[in-house]
């Protein structure tokens, strides 16, 4: 996308360093992969054609300016103003005042709304984590999950009258919030994020023995090969139920299985595991054994000391 600047893209300033925009900027243009992700878009993309009307943006450009509003939080009325007021987001866009106008908020949002519309943000995503095993910046040697809220509007002062329906409500120590959870997987050795799932905010970060029993078990269970060495942790204090556990979690191709006996959360402990389980030291060895009988997986227990 490099192109011989014009007058209207040149600086004549004698006294500059490169800001940090400018490096984090330059380093995205060199490590993602900007032709792969550009296919993946492509056949959805609109074409130029023969009946005459404004051509459509450059794709990867459309690619580019979407990263930026993702890395730098901006709607698309603000990424607009943004790379008329920034020459470092104008280069890495590639585009040049001299010779073009930045795409307005309406082209942008036209854009975003075609990622949605074709789901496309879910295999930009698992090309860029083909492309990292590929070249070795993924060493895949165990992940650690976490898990962030996501704010969403509470206010029924709107149209329908009512919250969103897929975001829900939930306790983190005494302050309650509203909206969803991303339950996030990274690389133990690089660091790196591989996996995201969004859900409800009142979903726990671990797998309950009662969704995989009775719930959507692909969607609990299903993960990436380079995932590996992976664990399921399970919750739960019926051995018949564990041991079914187990024995998917075998099928599935898990490495481990680990029973908690260490969540603290009142909700949870409601519901008869996590914390509660440490004063039930007969009732977890019973859980234990009946999850070993049932598969060859090693069988490890969180607690707390």
């Amino acid at each position: 996308m490099k192109k011989q600047l014009t007058l209207a893209a040149s600086e004549f300033e004698r006294y500059r360093k490169p800001t940090r925009r400018e490096k984090f900027l330059a380093e995205m243009d060199r490590v993602v992969p900007w032709k792969e992700l550009a296919a993946v878009i492509d056949p959805y993309y609109p074409k130029a054609t023969s009946a005459g009307g404004r051509p459509p943006v450059g794709l990867e450009r459309m690619l580019r300016i979407h990263c930026l509003q993702l890395w730098f939080d901006l709607s698309d009325p603000a990424v607009e103003e943004a790379l008329y007021d920034s020459l470092a987001m104008r280069s890495f866009a590639g585009i040049d005042l001299g010779r073009e106008p930045v795409p307005d908020e309406t082209t942008v949002m036209r854009f975003r709304h075609l990622l949605e519309r074709h789901k496309l943000g879910e295999r930009i995503f698992e090309t860029v984590g083909r492309v990292l095993v590929d070249r070795g910046l993924r060493l895949s040697r165990g992940t650690i999950v976490d898990a962030t809220i996501i704010a969403a509007p509470s206010s029924t002062k709107n149209a329908d009258g009512q919250r969103d329906p897929e975001m829900k409500q939930t306790k983190k120590g005494n302050q309650w919030y509203f909206g969803m959870k991303a339950h996030i997987g990274v690389d133990a050795q690089s660091g790196l994020v591989h996996t995201v799932a969004g859900t409800a905010a009142n979903v726990n970060d671990l797998n309950m023995a009662g969704a995989l029993l009775h719930g959507d078990v692909p969607r609990h269970l299903d993960f990436d090969p380079a995932e590996h060495p992976l664990a399921l942790q399970v919750g739960g204090s019926e051995p018949a139920d564990l041991a079914h556990c187990a024995r998917l979690a075998q099928q599935w191709g898990y490495d481990e299985i680990n029973l908690n006996c260490g969540c603290p959360s009142p909700r949870v402990q409601r519901g008869a595991f996590g914390a509660c389980l440490m004063a039930e030291p007969a009732l977890v060895r019973d859980c234990v054994g009946a999850m070993r009988d049932a598969a060859a997986l090693p069988v490890t227990v969180k607690h707390r000391i």
